[in-house]
């Protein structure tokens, strides 16, 4: 069958992402045959670069490619014109400056705030996981190996090195995975090494399911005791959470986690593998949890007073928290405690701040419900916004911060067009970015299904920029997606502040700058600010309903080519 496709033809060319599979089968197979075409797909018949071998394609790059090629064989002007606008599109989006940058970070409450920090002058060796996170912040966290590779690289670098002790980062999914060989022939070794399992009840990376087997702290604890590890500490939030009767290994130890630098030391000076095993539940688990009514709900919360807040930032140099917020007052730069992301950890406390406030039996404060006045509307009724038609393909983008629900509110618009009969086709790329990080939602609406080719939307192709955060709206590959001759942006101004601002005080979002290029790419009359987060505060009580919040001011205002109903 492979043969008789390319029987008569000159020219194949393969686009596949990553390396090559195809295009060396395909040309490994044809070699020979009667009439052999020449087999072009990461490089052409010069040499030269056409697809990448690594990240994603972008569809203006295989546009142009296939259009270029085309026009070798017979000139078509409809053909060059279109090359032209995507490739004037592309040189927007290479040209385009990246303002700022929304780096993922752990999430509010995070175990992995507490339990990756060691001993001043001792090093550790990332995993994989989230608290692969650690090589980027202040953690003297430095390599990283495959799952079930944690520590070789110290096995190997032992030998030849000064420094007698390292630690090692090891999730309990990786643990596992395949983790515990790693500490099987670490023990095989000889080398002094301190693992430290860190016991989240979940793989949080992929969905927050519990790892495969569900073992339990003691069960873990137990079988590295039987091969061979020398020591075993215990380190939890909640050292008393343990059932009496427990089967701990003999000589284990627990320990709270505010004892946590004094552990690590004596571990350290323990010759041999040594085990630390950081038992902590997942913050992102523990509200899904929560919402549930499946986990306890402290019934407290922390808040700042801003008169007695000097703005130090030690608060969030402690806790490491992004719920750990600036506010901007007459006096200076102070500290608030974001509410609807705090997940109650309550770690920012250590600082032992005058200004913090520990509140018992309160909830935030929620408005009364709005009541419109039909008569003061004139027609009864907010007005039918003008839709536009969906006549054809219709790019939407949804870009925000990891764990607020961009994904959601693109699933939401590609169930509603399915359930009008409309084409719909949906790409999410979150990653690591779920942790506080960039999220995109792309989305295509069309009226049929066939009528969806590419999904990804390419540069100059947004219709519509649903843009749940200012700093992702204002990136470089958005603010290059946007179509140039009709596309509508709906910019969110709430300031989140990244991960960067646990570690310097001083840090601050260059928002009038990312509000000038949005701007500048869409256009004055195409574009919309509004701080949907203040609003969902107000009326809702949480920030977690600003994403929906912007997405029916899109509709209202004939952004979205979908029906009410």
């Amino acid at each position: 069958e492979l043969k008789a496709f390319a029987a008569g033809l000159d020219l194949v060319m393969v686009v596949e992402e990553k390396r090559s599979l195809i295009e060396v089968q395909l040309r490994e197979e044809l070699y020979g045959s009667a009439h052999q075409p020449m087999v072009i797909g990461k490089k052409d018949e010069k040499g030269d670069w056409l697809f990448p071998v690594h990240g994603a394609l972008d569809p203006n790059d295989v546009a142009i490619a296939l259009g270029a090629r085309l026009l070798q064989y017979r000139d078509d002007p409809a053909l060059r014109a279109r090359l032209e606008v995507i490739a004037t599109a592309q040189g927007r989006l290479a040209e385009a400056i990246e303002l700022a940058k929304r780096t993922p970070y752990f999430c509010s409450g995070c175990p992995h705030n507490t339990s990756t920090v060691v001993p001043e002058g001792a090093r550790a060796s990332a995993g994989i996981g989230c608290h692969f996170m650690a090589l980027w912040m202040d953690r003297d966290t430095a390599g990283f190996t495959q799952m079930g590779g944690e520590g070789a690289s110290w096995v190997g670098e032992a030998p030849f090195s000064k420094r007698g002790h390292i630690f090692q980062n090891l999730g309990d999914g990786t643990y596992t995975h395949s983790g515990s060989l790693a500490i099987r022939w670490a023990v095989a070794s000889g080398v002094n090494i301190t693992y430290k399992l860190l016991y989240n009840d979940a793989v949080a990376m992929t969905g927050g399911q519990q790892a495969e087997g569900h073992l339990s702290p003691d069960q873990m604890a137990r079988q590295v005791a039987a091969e061979g590890v020398a020591r075993i500490a215990v380190v939890s939030d909640e050292p008393t959470k343990y059932p009496p009767g427990t089967l701990w290994p003999p000589g284990t130890t627990l320990h709270h986690r505010e004892d946590l630098d004094a552990v690590q030391r004596e571990l350290a000076a323990t010759s041999g593998v040594t085990l630390l095993l950081y038992d902590q539940t997942c913050a992102t688990e523990k509200r899904r949890r929560r919402k549930r009514g499946a986990y306890p709900d402290p019934d407290k919360r922390v808040i700042v007073n801003e008169l007695v807040c000097e703005g130090c930032g030690d608060c969030g140099v402690q806790s490491n928290c992004v719920s750990v917020q600036p506010l901007e007052t007459e006096f200076g730069r102070k500290r608030q405690i974001d509410q609807s992301n705090c997940n109650k950890d309550f770690s920012c406390v250590k600082g032992f701040c005058p200004s913090f406030v520990t509140v018992h039996g309160a909830q935030p404060k929620k408005a009364e419900p709005m009541r419109l006045d039909a008569d003061a509307l004139g027609a009864g009724e907010i007005p039918e916004p003008a839709l536009p038609a969906l006549d054809r393909s219709f790019a939407v983008i949804v870009t925000g911060v990891g764990g607020t629900g961009v994904v959601t509110i693109g699933a939401i618009l590609g169930m509603a067009a399915h359930l009008e009969g409309k084409g719909c086709g949906m790409i999410d790329m979150a990653g690591l970015a779920q942790k506080g990080g960039a999220v995109f939602s792309h989305v295509k609406l069309a009226p049929k299904p066939d009528d969806i080719h590419a999904i990804r939307v390419a540069a100059g192709q947004a219709d519509l920029v649903l843009g749940c955060d200012l700093t992702v709206t204002g990136s470089k590959k958005v603010l290059g997606a946007i179509r140039p001759e009709g596309g509508t942006v709906i910019v969110n101004t709430a300031e989140s502040l990244p991960g960067d601002f646990t570690r310097n005080a001083d840090f601050s979002l260059p928002t009038e700058r990312l509000k000038r290029a949005i701007l500048a790419a869409a256009g004055r009359d195409r574009t919309r600010f509004l701080d949907a987060t203040a609003a969902a505060v107000a009326f809702l009580g949480n920030a977690i309903a600003a994403n929906m919040l912007m997405l029916g001011h899109a509709w209202q205002l004939g952004a979205v080519p979908l029906s009410r109903e």
